[in-house]
């Protein structure tokens, strides 16, 4: 069975605020998103004429435990809860010794096991705690906590997550290739992608169903030839074509340095999600069995890579990968070679 995904972890703790929430929540991880959109819904618990007396958002490095825990166990004011949201959680001081009136973090242990029924408490880092203390053995276990890590998720469920979130927040299906575009324009910065998903729901016409088509036409992609169709055709081995697309890609940036990095790393997110299913499938694993490893929902996307990963061998990877970091070097300045020469020497060595 396949590790969930931070989107599935997301889309969980989101039902449980909706319906039966525990009263601790310890949410951390690097992908500050997902912890942005969760404050977001664990504040909208309260209706919006109570927030201001029950609504506590406090920092770790500006508060101490004995404060968080103090509001935590009091009573909400002419309301049926209160919502108390630490963020920086980590930061916030350990306590003891002379600072023994400020309470220790550990004294977070017995608010475990009896916690105020009336407060949602939710702690938020980008750090995870560590597990071999007394706090980080507690919190990651506890039956009143709920204890998730959201991990920036890799490129190849980015396209996922966008139909996800289409549907989910503006009630619209976005057919894969316009999600894959919007991924690859965009890249894994979720709040840049949510930014552009927005544009696209909001100025697009009315219809249900978004298109590629529309996608080029908000993030302003009027360009004949990008970087999907250089893929295409580095994919199908055919160097005329590539090196004629790579042509009018410089044609097009004048040789800007800055968009052909991120068109290299564009093709190593690519190559990255050749070789992990390579990988596995030269391990026996069935087409099925790989989809489900890596978490990929949508069965058009994964066809799709499916079908990329085909025409390569896993023995071609490092070759591969190699070229690519040699491109990155060049275009930041460790080499002779002029953009142009750099982009054309990289599409003649992908295509080996």
């Amino acid at each position: 069975m396949a590790k969930p995904t931070s989107i599935d972890t997301f889309r969980n703790v989101l039902r449980e605020l909706d319906s039966q929430p525990k009263p601790i929540y310890f949410l951390f991880g690097e992908e500050e998103f997902f912890l942005d959109q969760l404050l977001e819904k664990a504040q909208q618990i309260l209706p919006v004429d109570q927030r201001d007396f029950n609504a506590d958002l406090l920092y770790g490095q500006d508060v101490n435990p004995a404060r968080v825990l103090g509001i935590a166990r009091s009573f909400p004011m002419m309301a049926e809860r209160r919502i108390v949201i630490v963020r920086n959680f980590m930061q916030i001081s350990k306590g003891g010794g002379e600072d023994a009136q400020k309470g220790h973090i550990n004294d977070f242990i017995d608010y475990f096991e009896q916690p105020n029924p009336s407060t949602l408490l939710v702690l938020m880092d980008t750090n995870k705690p560590a597990g071999n203390t007394k706090f980080g053995k507690s919190v990651s276990k506890h039956s009143n906590v709920g204890y998730h890590e959201f991990q920036s998720l890799p490129d190849y469920l980015l396209p996922d997550w966008v139909i996800d979130w289409t549907a989910n927040k503006y009630k619209k299906q976005i057919e894969g290739a316009a999600a894959q575009l919007l991924a690859q324009f965009v890249g894994s910065n979720l709040q840049l992608l949510s930014t552009e998903i927005d544009k696209v729901c909001t100025f697009v016409d009315t219809s249900e169903r978004i298109s590629e088509a529309d996608v080029k036409k908000i993030i302003g992609s009027y360009r004949e030839y990008s970087a999907l169709e250089l893929k295409d055709a580095l994919l199908s081995r055919n160097l005329e074509r590539s090196l004629y697309i790579s042509e009018q890609i410089l044609q097009h940036t004048k040789g800007n340095a800055g968009e052909l990095i991120r068109t290299v790393g564009f093709f190593y997110s690519v190559f990255i999600n050749i070789w992990q299913i390579r990988r596995l499938a030269d391990k026996g694993e069935s087409k099925q069995q790989v989809q489900a490893t890596l978490g990929v929902r949508s069965d058009w996307y994964f066809n799709k890579l499916w079908q990329d990963a085909s025409k390569f061998r896993l023995s071609e990877m490092p070759r591969i990968f190699e070229a690519l970091l040699d491109a990155d070097r060049s275009l930041k300045g460790f080499s002779t070679l002029d953009p142009t020469a750099t982009l054309f020497l990289l599409v003649q060595r992908i295509n080996g």
